[in-house]
């Protein structure tokens, strides 16, 4: 388990993969050299599986002990000219690592395996081809990489007339399965097992990787842009006419499967064309934006009933001569909405999952993206079949009409998120945290006064008498009201800051500066940032952030105002370095990210020496203080 939680944590540590030059990402080279040339038919010969390390880079022994990080895997592609192989190693350095803070068994600069391999008796002569596949970890003293996989492949010419060979192991050389052999004991008559052991990682490894999948697609669901469209596909439902239980069952699979299909196709077109940054863009894109604020907008007039979004009375006519087809349009169309509005948040996952299946190969990009579209759709599965059931309770009474307007209320606010989306993106500062703020008060102060009967809307009679629920309801949100109006005089808001607009002071966070004695962040200024580090004898502390980005955004409101996290900032020249923008910054800034840091995850901080070279990295959101003050200090200034 403690494997598997490391794994998610480096999954999503890792961006684009494949648009990145190797060199960057893989620090080992692969080379697979046969003893001979020509070999007989039923002869058992000896393969030298040979990495060749970068300095600094180790690589994990595949007897390395569980509870730490991915060992690696070698297996000889499955061949009908081999009988059977075995795997051999080199005795492994055991040293404490302080990444997983265990004893690992690793090799350094370089790494050789043997493989054993026996021809079967009646091969054909004539050339033939070896694959060895292998999987494995990589780490430096302060960084990981996620596992990947790659080949090597060596040719040999099954020949009948070719020389007898002795097979003989070089010394230092030992069972990978097992132990090491006692002195002058040759190898081991091992049997093909590495290669059953190695599947059954690698199977395990892809079930891992579903499991997180799916379980960051139930996540999603509370992600700002998708738990706002509860209460739309509620109303979405709730409108539908009644049917029977086969019925709800069958629109509920359609909606969900909809989601599946819709949302899979999308993102493995969008990064086919656009690549696994461009998808973190289209979260903040200021048209996908736009879209969302506009069916946001729509979905929130009618719930509170300006209008009724119904389909042409022609329309409805073939519906009604075909309902169950027209139904799974409708639903189909609904299931396309929800797609196109959940990607614009979760589209950072979706890029960084996608550019880490894409390493694997074969069908796990598609089960990865099949999986967390099926974690993702699972609740709206029950809130689908969830109306059926309420129509059919008896005397419902008014209370639905007022949750409807309610929830109007909510959706509106939610679009002022996407729209602040665009303004910041923009950079035009019409919609400051100062106005932004302000509409949410007053969304939220209607929608309290609504509930307790001062404002005349659809759902509350003039005589009806005011209940315990409601009248507690109505005050919390004058009490949710009341509390954002500190946020306009620069107060700090707590969770709600990752979801408001920054105070438009520079740098990380008006109350930031004050709090740091007022420290100076450099805003895309990379080189600038470097030479002043050299200048001050400092290091360059560096963010990787985004103007839409709401875990950004919680990182400069609530851990950088830290007073121990302010102080340790103090000692580091700091730069943010924007990559969701649209201007010629961003774009450089996204490059820097995916070939230095080989990622494209926002928030992602870096500690840089002035020579430009990486001490430490620190990936996403965290609410753990000494974690982040670890990391900090966790390099020296350069002498």
């Amino acid at each position: 388990m403690k494997r598997i939680v490391l794994a998610l944590c480096l999954l999503a540590l890792v961006g684009s993969w494949q648009s990145v030059p190797a060199q960057k990402l893989d620090p080992a080279k692969w080379t697979l050299t046969v003893e001979a040339e020509r070999v007989q038919p039923g002869t058992r010969f000896l393969a030298e599986l040979k990495a060749n390390l970068e300095e600094g880079w180790y690589l994990y022994s595949p007897t390395t002990p569980p509870g730490g990080p991915i060992p690696t895997v070698i297996a000889l592609e499955e061949n009908a000219a081999v009988s059977r192989w075995e795997l051999y190693q080199q005795k492994p350095v055991t040293k404490f690592d302080e990444n997983f803070n265990i004893d690992t068994e690793k090799y350094d600069k370089e790494a050789v395996f043997v493989l054993a391999v026996t021809l079967s008796p009646d091969v054909a002569a004539g050339p033939l081809e070896l694959t060895a596949r292998v999987r494995y970890q990589m780490c430096t003293d302060k960084l990981c990489l996620p596992p990947v996989r790659r080949t090597a492949t060596a040719s040999i010419i099954v020949d009948t007339a070719a020389a007898p060979l002795a097979a003989a192991l070089p010394p230092g050389f030992y069972a990978s399965a097992g132990e090491e052999p006692a002195a002058g004991a040759g190898g081991a008559a091992g049997s093909s097992e590495p290669a059953a052991a190695g599947s059954q990682l690698d199977r395990s490894g892809t079930v891992a990787f579903l499991l997180v999948a799916f379980g960051f697609g139930l996540a999603a669901v509370f992600t700002p842009c998708v738990f706002p469209m509860i209460p739309i596909t509620v109303s979405f439902f709730l409108n539908r006419q009644g049917g029977s239980t086969r019925g709800s069952l069958a629109q509920a699979l359609v909606f969900c499967l909809g989601i599946i299909t819709l949302f899979s196709t999308l993102g493995l077109a969008a990064t086919a064309a656009l690549g696994p940054f461009g998808i973190v863009q289209l979260g903040s894109n200021p048209w996908v934006n736009s879209f969302i604020a506009l069916v946001f907008g729509v979905f929130g007039l009618s719930l509170l009933g300006a209008f009724e979004i119904t389909l042409p009375s022609g329309v409805l006519t073939k519906l009604d001569r075909a309902s169950q087809r027209g139904g799974s349009v409708g639903t189909l169309l609904m299931g396309l909405t929800f797609s196109l509005t959940a990607f614009a948040c979760v589209g950072p996952f979706v890029g960084t999952l996608l550019a880490a299946s894409l390493q694997a190969g074969g069908w796990e990009p598609l089960l990865g993206m099949v999986c967390f579209a099926t974690g993702l759709a699972s609740p709206f599965f029950l809130l689908a079949l969830f109306p059926s059931y309420l129509q059919r309770l008896p005397k419902s009474g008014g209370w639905l009409a007022r949750v409807k307007v309610v929830l109007g209320f909510i959706v509106l606010a939610a679009m002022f998120k996407y729209l602040s989306n665009i303004d910041q993106v923009m950079q035009w500062s019409l919609l400051t945290r100062e106005r932004f703020l302000s509409v949410w008060v007053v969304l939220f102060t209607l929608a309290g006064l609504y509930l307790l009967g001062f404002l005349r809307l659809e759902g509350i009679r003039a005589d009806e008498p005011l209940g315990v629920g409601r009248a507690l309801t109505g005050a919390t949100f004058l009490a949710f009201a009341i509390s954002l109006v500190p946020g306009m005089f620069g107060g700090r808001l707590g969770e709600l800051d990752a979801y408001v607009p920054p105070p438009a002071s520079s740098g990380a966070f008006a109350s930031t500066e004050s709090a740091r004695g007022g420290a100076d962040w450099m805003k895309n200024q990379y080189p600038g940032a470097l030479a002043r580090a050299s200048q001050e004898g400092k290091l360059v502390f560096v963010n990787f952030t985004g103007y839409a980005c709401t875990n950004c955004h919680w990182m400069k409101a609530n851990m950088f105002t830290r007073p121990e996290i302010a102080s340790a900032l103090d000692a580091f020249v700091l730069v943010e370095l924007y990559t969701d923008g649209t201007d010629e910054a961003s774009r450089a800034n996204q490059k820097l990210q995916e070939q230095k840091f080989s990622t494209i995850a926002i928030p992602y901080y870096a500690i840089l020496g002035p020579d430009e070279r990486v001490l430490a990295t620190f990936a996403g959101l965290t609410r753990d203080p000494a974690e982040f003050l670890n990391f900090l200090n966790s390099a020296s200034a350069p002498r």
